[in-house]
This record gives structure tokens, C-alpha cells and sequence, in this order.
């Protein structure tokens, strides 16, 4: 992976960075100038990681992806890095290989890989709004999608496509739903002090490793700004029963490695999965250095742990 490439993933288009990959608008605000600061910070620490490996050696089996190369902002690129996981080009020769595409649905024929090879995400090919909706109801037995046409009641918008951000609170039953959308309960997650609480979980082979606790004003509740990011563990999270939903959503979607947006209903008790991402940002920007660094260090022991074959 060369890290002077990173610029030829965005373009600028009318006063914001287009994301060619996935046709992601980031507006260039000083907010953004802040957040890539901030980022910076993290970045310096994953790159100590990577170059004290290279010092030491790399003991842990290699790994390729396909058909994209992670840049340094996805959170499997520190996390490898800190497992001492090697990278490598060739696919055939290596001991994981993940599927790395940021599009919302792929198609991605499997590579030819070597005998034991440990395979990640290739049974994922479509992280729509749609399909986490119908994976999240044959795995919690109750549904978070609606039909807009026929719903009374206030219900979400979204776009199908992958980090979107584009959600917006309508007023049901509407007289037809719009091409590209889908329409989900509308989950009441407001919390102390007028914000809401995302419960961000990260997984590894399908299982929930650490969680953001992400906090933003309720007026703001579907940008991806946060006001407060605190690290927490599954446990304190979520009770058994839905760590175990947690983990049949993983398995109805595919995703063996990712991030999931869960929400808790503050009237009712109840979890929601709202979104699934098989190229997980990582850490927030808003959570603290320090607790970035925690993260990091958990999500690398579990990778190494479940996906790394065992040596004889």
C-alpha cells in the first residue's frame, strides 16, 4: 500500500471532497480541518506500531485483501498493524484474506487462495439499509423496517447507499415510497442533556469486541458529529440474550469483520441494528487518544486470536 496514493480516492467538486469510491460528499468545513488534526494524532501512534513491527519481525501469519487496499483511516489498518500482521500483495500466498470493497452491494468473484487460507467478509455483498433490516428481524424476532404507505406514525428516511448520513424524520402513512429510500421505525434514543447515544460495535468473526458510546444533540441525530465518543465493552453494553441477536445478525449479514450501529429504545428497552459496515471507520474522531489506543489494542488481540490460523 503506498501512502502517496491516498489523495487519488477524493476529487474536489463544488466546495467539498467527493469520495470517488462511494459518491460520499465531505463538506470542507473547519470542522473537517479539525477532525484530520485530530486524526493525525492517532495515525502517528498506528504508524509507531507498523514501524516497530518491521524492527521486531512480523510474527503473526500475513494477509492480503481484495479487491481494494485499505487506507490508513479504516480501522483494520492500525489493527492489523498492532497484530503484527504482514501485509502482502499476492492473494494466493496469503493466510487471511479479506474482502475490502467500500460499495454498498459487491459482487466480488472469490480469488484463488491458498489451502487453510482464513477468508473474511466474502459472504457479505450487500450492506444495504434494506437487507440489515431483514437480517436484523429473522435475528431479534421483531422488525425495525415499515412499510411508509401504511404506517401511522413518525418513521426514519434513509438512503439505501453506504454512509449516507442522509436520514430525516417523516410523518407516516406517506402516499408512496421514494426510489432509493427505506423507511425504519424511528427509535428514540435520547438521553441526559438533549442527545442521543449511538452504541457503535465493533466485531471480530462475528462477535462484538468493543463499543463507542457516540453522542451527538438530537437536533443533529443523523450526521456522523459527535459531541462525545466514551469506549465501553459488549457486556456493559448490551444484556446476553442480545449479544447473542448481535451475533445472528453477523452471520445472517456475512459479516465476519465490521461495524454495527445499534440503538436502544428508551421507552420500550428494546435494541435496534440500524446500519452495518464491512469497512469500519475505526475509532471516532471525538473519542479521547488515549481510549483510540485501547480500542485498537483489543480489536488487534481478537483479530489475532480468530482469524489468525494456528501454526503447528
Amino acid at each position: 500500500m503506498t501512502d502517496r496514493l491516498w489523495l487519488t480516492d477524493f476529487k474536489y467538486d463544488d466546495g467539498a471532497m467527493l469520495v470517488k469510491k462511494t459518491g460520499a460528499r465531505i463538506p470542507l468545513t473547519l470542522s473537517l480541518f479539525n477532525d484530520v488534526f485530530t486524526w493525525l494524532a492517532f495515525y502517528g501512534a498506528a504508524q509507531s506500531w507498523r514501524i516497530w513491527r518491521r524492527i521486531e519481525g512480523h510474527k503473526r501469519p500475513t494477509i492480503a485483501f481484495y479487491p481494494d487496499k485499505p487506507r490508513p483511516w479504516y480501522f483494520i489498518w492500525p489493527v492489523m498493524h498492532v497484530a503484527g500482521a504482514k501485509l502482502i500483495d499476492d492473494v494466493t500466498k496469503a493466510d487471511i484474506v479479506m474482502q475490502f470493497d467500500d460499495c454498498t452491494e459487491t459482487n466480488n468473484k472469490l480469488p484463488d487462495v491458498k489451502e487453510g487460507a482464513r477468508l473474511v467478509n466474502f459472504a457479505c455483498h450487500d450492506v444495504s439499509k434494506s437487507k440489515v433490516g431483514i437480517a436484523f428481524e429473522k435475528a431479534a424476532g421483531y422488525s425495525l423496517a415499515v412499510d411508509p404507505t401504511t404506517y401511522p406514525g413518525r418513521m426514519v428516511e434513509k438512503s439505501e447507499l453506504n454512509a449516507a448520513h442522509d436520514g430525516r424524520v417523516l410523518e407516516g402513512p406517506l402516499d408512496e415510497a421514494v426510489p432509493g429510500k427505506c423507511y425504519q421505525v424511528l427509535v428514540d434514543n435520547e438521553i441526559e442533556g438533549g442527545l442521543v447515544e449511538d452504541l457503535r460495535c465493533c466485531l471480530v468473526n462475528g462477535s462484538p469486541v468493543v463499543v463507542f458510546r457516540k453522542r451527538r444533540p438530537l437536533e443533529r441525530r443523523f450526521a456522523n458529529e459527535n459531541v462525545e465518543v466514551l469506549l465501553d465493552e459488549p457486556r456493559n453494553c448490551y444484556t446476553a440474550d442480545e449479544i447473542t441477536v448481535i451475533e445472528r445478525f453477523a452471520e445472517e449479514m456475512g459479516l465476519d469483520w465490521g461495524g454495527i450501529d445499534c440503538l436502544r429504545d428508551r421507552n420500550s428497552g428494546r435494541l435496534y441494528i440500524v446500519d452495518a459496515n464491512k469497512t469500519d471507520m475505526g475509532p471516532p474522531v471525538a473519542l479521547k487518544l488515549g481510549s483510540k489506543l485501547r480500542a485498537t489494542r483489543r480489536m488487534a488481540q481478537a483479530f489475532g486470536t480468530r482469524f489468525a490460523p494456528k501454526r503447528r
